[in-house]
């Protein structure tokens, strides 16, 4: 008979219950019929997860380290603020900016899920989403964080914060010393994700 198959070949039947698994598995039906390149897709997933969206986040704070009156309006209304910018959407609104300061080091985590500033930040990385990170992180957050290398000093407080579907935090890290003759440009170079979650510091280009 045309179009005669077994019910269970399926993908769809194929497909687990749990939400990213049934990703993998649909990803792993498509590859095997020739529908996707597994390396192109590896290369969206790297542009949109390390390229395109931190930097849109890198800007922000550059232009925040070098324009007093936009700095001031984006800790008072970071969704007006970066919205100004060209940046905005479902997953950027309600969004929150918290300065680092020498007193206060700043870290962001999604307790429930894996909210995340997707048009600053991109495609939030696999240990922002994991069990262990969203747990941890809310009862021991300096060992978690001497994990990524970043040690706090123990006078300097941290601060968690809780993202939700409601409202989205983005870190604005300290300026670096030495870079008083940047540029704006220069400056975005130096910004990385982490630094924008708090779970990392600004880096000179050359040892990203």
């Amino acid at each position: 008979m045309p179009h005669d198959h077994c019910e269970s070949d399926h993908p769809h039947n194929l497909l687990p219950s749990d939400p990213e698994l049934r990703v993998k598995a649909l990803e792993t039906v498509l590859v095997k019929k020739g529908l996707v390149d597994p390396a192109a897709l590896d290369a969206i997933i790297e542009i949109y997860e390390n390229r395109v969206g931190p930097r849109n986040g890198a800007r922000v704070v550059a232009k925040s380290w070098c324009d007093d009156e936009f700095r001031s309006e984006l800790l008072e209304d970071a969704s007006s603020a970066v919205g100004k910018l060209g940046y905005s959407g479902r997953q950027g609104a309600h969004l929150v900016a918290v300065e680092n300061s020498p007193e206060v080091h700043n870290v962001v985590v999604c307790t429930l899920c894996s909210c995340y500033p997707w048009p600053l930040l991109g495609i939030p990385p696999a240990w922002y989403k994991s069990d262990p990170y969203r747990s941890r992180m809310v009862r021991e957050p300096r060992k978690v964080l001497k994990e990524f290398g970043l040690e706090i000093e123990s006078g300097r407080k941290v601060r968690v914060w809780d993202s939700t579907a409601e409202i989205r935090y983005l870190v604005v890290p300290m300026r670096p010393e030495g870079t008083e003759n940047f540029t704006e440009s220069d400056l975005a170079d130096w910004v990385t994700r982490d630094s924008m979650v708090g779970t990392g510091l600004p880096k000179p280009p050359a040892s990203q």
